[in-house]
């Protein structure tokens, strides 16, 4: 489907209001084509007429009277209203098409946030969707109401004196050539233009979210440095683009300064011979500029269009981004009564095609209320592991289970929902406690979140903020400490209250007081739940009802805590190295 196609998706709830909008500037437009006809019969019929002067006095006043009446009295709300219909119908139109790209871009797997940068997403959706608008405001309202201008203008010259009429309008066809010309380079240079802009956001967007690690680096010499390579890649394309419309600007206004020049000419010389009264020559004249300022509106809007439908072709391509993780057609909705037993069944797992498998041949029960620690080297596939549960990620051979029911066959919705995630680096969002809170449960009342925050020992400190669960945090929490953080996201998966419980080293990156406190918390979180735990601190994990090692997506060892330390194998080799430092070397029994 083409971009202007997939536009018009979005017009066609509102073809009533784009046509109301129309037919009122039709009577906005048509208003002033009237004064070239009065002026025309005020020279010819009233100043060099053989009337009375009386009469000619009487008949000017009751003109003039009518005249006010149309272009004060109707004109006025007629242009008011033809205005707020037309910014009414844009607006409404940029509602919908930005509801729509917020939908999808929740819907596109993380694999395509991991190779598209932050801050051209944001391009698109915000500065390229916003510019548009054009393509209503101008392609669909006005450049219609320029051509009906253009076209009475016509009719009236033609009328008036049909070989000064041809005289008048000997350029166009320069024009129709010079636009078909310039505005296929223009609509390169300006999609051009749009995408060295979305780099440049997307640049500045990382620095600002990474802007202690350059000062604590001291790089804003050389960031400032990058900034700027990125800043005139964006002016050279911007100039780029700013020069070639100005060669069409001097084109077109170049070739619409000839037509009067020509028109003062044969005219002139019509109305010096007699065949043209002097009335009808000022009338001509004045509807000369009712044919040519359209026309330059018409060919200033194919550039402001031109402009547009780049935009709009990235908007169209974000908008048509496939979704890599989606419902079967037959999808089922896990009903309330889930166990939270899972199964993994010979999967294997990569990234990419070309990548070696992350998970190679790996099967793995895990027990309802069962509490499962992954343990194992950076890299060797425990995150990756937990991350195909909640289907971030599809397998490309075996299957996961939940319940003995393949996870491909549950909405993404129902599944999602009951599992709860606490991460190394969990996000919050700028906005206060209880707003981070409840996202676990949006609805919840005050009394749940309350419990929540107790249970996830965050109340206490909570109370101490300023404003207590009113108190902002900020960008992704940056006023609280590491600690707080992470109690407020535990609060959120209390809220939630999933069966499936995922625990991303939640305290691998905490000082031992926090630790303790938030350990606390998830032994709680975890009671009766079927709890998956990847864990950097071995020490934390010894109570898990099963250990299972992963190195370079196997399993090479699985069991309890004792029962690992008397095989004496790999795990009880990382535990003891761990340990070293306390001087209490566990010694295999």
């Amino acid at each position: 489907m083409s971009s202007f196609r997939v536009f018009l998706t979005f017009v066609k709830p509102y073809w009533k209001l784009v046509l109301v909008t129309v037919v009122i500037g039709m009577v906005k437009f048509g208003i002033p084509l009237t004064m070239p006809v009065l002026m025309k019969y005020v020279v010819d019929d009233l100043l060099l007429g053989q009337l009375p002067t009386a009469v000619k006095t009487e008949r000017l006043v009751y003109v003039m009277l009518g005249a006010f009446a149309l272009f004060i009295i109707v004109r006025a709300p007629v242009e008011y209203y033809r205005q707020y219909f037309a910014q009414l119908t844009t607006s409404r139109i940029l509602y919908d098409m930005r509801n729509k790209l917020y939908a999808h871009i929740q819907k596109l797997s993380l694999r395509y946030y991991q190779n598209h940068k932050t801050g051209e997403i944001i391009s698109r959706m915000i500065n390229d969707a916003e510019a548009t608008k054009s393509i209503v405001e101008t392609g669909m309202m006005n450049v219609w109401l320029d051509l009906f201008t253009l076209t009475i203008a016509m009719g009236f010259m033609f009328y008036m004196d049909a070989d000064l009429t041809l005289v008048a309008i000997a350029v166009l066809p320069f024009y129709a050539w010079s636009v078909k010309r310039m505005y296929k380079r223009l609509k390169a240079f300006a999609k051009s233009r749009s995408q060295a802009l979305a780099e440049m956001q997307g640049f500045v967007f990382e620095r600002v979210n990474g802007m202690p690690v350059i000062k604590s680096f001291t790089l804003e010499r050389t960031e400032m440095e990058n900034f700027d390579r990125r800043n005139r890649n964006f002016l050279q394309r911007a100039l780029a683009l700013t020069r070639w419309n100005a060669l069409t600007n001097a084109i077109i206004n170049t070739l619409t300064d000839l037509s009067p020049l020509l028109v003062l000419l044969y005219g002139g010389y019509q109305v010096i011979q007699g065949h043209l009264t002097l009335g009808a020559f000022m009338a001509f004249f004045a509807y000369l500029d009712r044919l040519f300022t359209p026309l330059r509106r018409i060919v200033n809007s194919s550039t402001e269009l031109t402009q547009a439908s780049a935009s709009l072709e990235r908007v169209v391509e974000l908008m048509h981004e496939p979704y890599d993780i989606v419902d079967a057609p037959n999808a089922k909705t896990i009903e309330s009564d889930v166990q939270g037993k899972i199964a993994f069944e010979r999967v294997h797992f990569r990234y990419d095609t070309s990548a070696r498998w992350v998970l190679d041949d790996l099967s793995l029960r895990i027990l309802p209320g069962q509490t499962v620690a992954f343990v194992g080297m950076s890299g060797g596939g425990k995150s990756s592991l937990i991350s195909l549960i909640p289907r971030f990620y599809d397998i490309q051979e075996g299957a996961i289970l939940l319940d003995d029911r393949d996870i491909r066959s549950l909405t993404l919705h129902s599944l999602r929902s009951q599992i709860g995630m606490v991460l190394q680096d969990n996000i919050l969002f700028s906005g206060s406690v209880r707003d981070n809170i409840l996202f676990g449960k949006p609805r919840a009342a005050e009394e749940e979140v309350v419990r929540a925050a107790q249970a996830a020992n965050a109340h206490d400190f909570i109370l101490g903020l300023p404003n207590g669960y009113d108190t902002e945090i900020g960008e992704r929490g940056v006023k609280l400490s590491g600690g707080q953080k992470q109690r407020i996201a535990i609060a959120r998966v209390f809220l939630k209250n999933p069966r499936i419980l995922i625990l991303d080293e939640a305290t691998s990156a905490l000082d031992l007081e926090s630790e303790h406190l938030i350990q606390e918390s998830l032994e709680k979180l975890a009671k009766d739940r079927t709890t998956l735990i990847v864990a950097h601190r071995l020490s934390t994990i010894t109570h898990a009802d099963q250990i299972v090692m992963i190195e370079n997506g196997r399993i090479v060892e699985q069991g309890t805590h004792e029962a690992l330390m008397r095989r004496d194998g790999a795990y009880a080799r990382l535990f003891n190295v761990q340990n070293l430092s306390d001087g209490h070397v566990r010694q295999p029994t």
